[in-house]
């Protein structure tokens, strides 16, 4: 067996636009505190350390994460939208399928044919329960600034078919599964209509799906199906999103 990692890191870095702080701790530094829980002196721990620890300071949406249908929308299907903690772990293993859509410009926007030609290409049908994960390319910019502003994104109309297919947990290697947000403000300067403005996350406003963004590595993968995947989401009491670690897990390798 072999398992794949395919998170970005998380860390404080130019890619974290909406911010994302982490303050680390070492032995030393935590000596006179532990010390304090048992009445204790520096003195009495080993060469004076204490433990190491970590402080983070970050949104929901940091790092690789996984949206809950709360983020899209107050309500999903005319019912109240659920929450990360509330959705079901079987939505987050599953067999994955990974569609090359690197060849889509910077900005540019999937479209439903885009999805079927690159199942065609790789000979897959789309079946309930798998988690569809879009390769863009992305991923290559983390650690600048650039990345925000990265890869291609998907269309309403395209959100909508995976979901129809079945898809309850699809994923991108973009900073968000819509377009980049400076591609989504031009088209709506250039149409006036706001339909544009964050078009696939608002299907959760009719059809609960969930999506992972920030995914890497996906160029690493031996094949593009075949595999499991691995991605439950923290369980953040009343959160919009919950940090994941992802996970392709091949059986035969």
């Amino acid at each position: 067996m072999k398992i794949f990692d395919l998170n970005v890191p998380t860390e404080m870095s130019p890619s974290e636009p909406l911010g994302l702080q982490v303050q680390h701790q070492d032995h030393a530094a935590s000596a006179a505190f532990m010390a304090g829980f048992f009445d204790a002196t520096v003195d009495d721990l080993p060469e004076g350390l204490g433990w190491a620890n970590d402080q983070v300071t970050m949104i929901s949406h940091a790092g690789t994460h996984v949206d809950a249908p709360w983020h899209y929308y107050p309500t999903s299907d005319g019912e109240r939208a659920r929450t990360i903690d509330e959705l079901p772990l079987e939505w987050f293993y599953g067999d994955g399928v990974v569609l090359d859509l690197r060849y889509k410009e910077r900005g540019g926007l999937i479209s439903v044919q885009d999805l079927q030609d690159a199942l065609t290409q790789i000979g897959y049908t789309l079946k309930s329960g798998d988690i569809v994960m879009l390769q863009t390319g992305a991923d290559k910019e983390w650690g600048k600034a650039e990345y925000f502003g990265a890869g291609a994104g998907v269309s309403a109309k395209a959100t909508r078919w995976l979901i129809e297919q079945g898809i309850r947990v699809m994923g991108i290697d973009a900073w968000g599964w819509d377009q980049p947000f400076w591609a989504m403000k031009e088209r709506f300067k250039a149409t006036g209509d706001p339909a544009v403005i964050w078009e696939a996350h608002r299907v959760g406003r009719d059809l609960e799906y969930c999506q992972i963004e920030k995914l890497a590595h996906l160029d690493t993968l031996p094949r593009p199906f075949g595999f499991k995947v691995a991605c439950f989401p923290v369980k953040l009491a009343a959160g919009s999103a919950g940090w994941t670690r992802v996970a392709a897990i091949f059986e035969d390798l």
